[in-house]
């Protein structure tokens, strides 16, 4: 099975029986140095971009362009109505084994997976296993942008700001753009842009970083975000954990929506069919939230967090067959804009409805680069090769059922 893995979805069986063979023979990930390095205590700041501007162009389009916009990049848009609350935020770092890419709360683990955030998603033109590849030293920042604008190349590359280490466009002068232009699908785009810029890849506060108009100039031809999305977050988490401070630089919005999904015990309200038109962040919405908690009664929950708390499966989790290695890894290797890392799908099993198994971890820790040095265009060929061989394993789930209402 190691050398030849079928493309078709593996039997549960057969893939325990891998994995519990895998894990004995190579060992676990963790490393002794690894704990050492986490601090105590992570001072994580959470601040977000003003959503606002977004939020008023998006009520000024009709409700054709806004099915047209859906069509083309999914429900992103219910992100800008998502209330981030930073003690939680900064409560879940704490919680964070960057060994293993998971939250790890007493003897529970769980981590955002590929399945959950693309079913949050919900953009029938995302190809699962077209995923975002960053092509190494790419300069064509500058005519991307004139491209998409219309502009021209003068006024582009005078509005290219230097940020720290980051080159970027202020969200200032990507609004004016957006105001002022008359052709659908170019407002679209940039509209686009600004959201993943200001709330799914908020680098820089204010700016849109560069890489970000390359992923979204991508979407356009099937690739999915997700991995990327994923990546980030996983990799802004631990840098957060090793260096003992920092800002989250993940998408916030998202992480809220999946922490509820899974720590919040439903009522004895019936279920609703799962229809193909349900979309999880417009029900979220819609849903009342517990609101100013502080970090510190977050830290006490989690420590009194006991198994029967979670909700292993959301609700709204539609996939049938899950994504558990790729290539010659052991684990899921994934790309994001300014570097990779990894997680272990099988660690996990139980959000999926699935039984838990023994994951094969083995290397896991190796994953975590930055896109510098002489060795990392060959990386990212070689993650990019391993997605080609995409491994996939046919869960438990029932058909999917959501509920509207849950009690803390």
């Amino acid at each position: 099975m190691e050398s030849n893995f079928l493309k078709e979805a593996e039997e549960n069986a057969r893939v325990q029986n891998w994995s519990k063979r895998t894990q004995f023979e190579k060992g676990d990930s963790m490393r002794e140095v690894q704990g050492s390095r986490m601090s105590d205590y992570t001072h994580v700041h959470a601040k977000q971009n003003n959503l606002q501007e977004l939020k008023e162009i998006w009520a000024q389009w009709d409700d054709n362009m806004k099915q047209d916009f859906y069509q083309s990049y999914g429900d992103i848009t219910y992100l800008l109505d998502v209330k981030v609350e930073k003690p939680l935020i900064r409560a879940l770092a704490q919680r964070w084994n960057a060994a293993y890419s998971c939250f790890t709360v007493g003897e529970v683990d769980l981590t955002p997976t590929v399945e959950e955030y693309s079913a949050l998603f919900r953009c029938p033109q995302f190809q699962e296993d077209k995923v975002y590849t960053k092509i190494p030293n790419d300069k064509s920042f500058i005519n991307k942008l004139v491209s998409l604008t219309g502009a021209t190349k003068q006024w582009v590359s005078g509005q290219i700001e230097k940020k720290g280490d980051s080159f970027c466009i202020s969200w200032k002068c990507l609004r004016n753009l957006i105001r002022v232009e008359s052709k659908q699908k170019k407002k679209m785009c940039m509209f686009a842009l600004g959201i993943y810029g200001l709330v799914i890849f908020p680098k820089v506060l204010g700016y849109i970083e560069t890489a970000v108009l390359d992923i979204v100039e991508r979407l356009d031809v099937g690739v999915t975000p997700v991995p990327a999305i994923l990546t980030e977050t996983f990799r802004s988490l631990t840098a957060c954990r090793i260096n003992g401070e920092g800002r989250f630089i993940g998408c916030a919005q998202l992480l809220t929506v999946w922490f509820w999904c899974h720590f919040k015990r439903m009522t004895g309200n019936p279920y609703r069919v799962c229809f193909d038109d349900y979309s999880p962040l417009k029900d979220y919405l819609r849903q009342s939230w517990i609101e100013d908690v502080s970090e510190e009664q977050w830290l006490a929950i989690f420590q009194d967090l006991q198994e029967k708390d979670i909700v292993w499966k959301a609700p709204w989790l539609t996939a049938t067959t899950i994504l558990f290695k790729c290539g010659v890894e052991d684990w899921v290797p994934l790309l994001g804009l300014w570097g990779g890392t990894a997680y272990a799908p099988l660690m996990v099993s139980r959000q999926y409805g699935s039984r838990q198994f023994i994951p094969a971890t083995q290397g896991l820790q190796d994953a975590n680069s930055e896109y510098q040095g002489d060795n990392y265009r060959e990386k990212i060929r070689l993650v990019s090769v391993s997605w080609n061989q995409a491994c996939r394993i046919r869960t438990f789930s029932e058909k999917p059922r959501v509920t509207s209402e849950y009690l803390y």
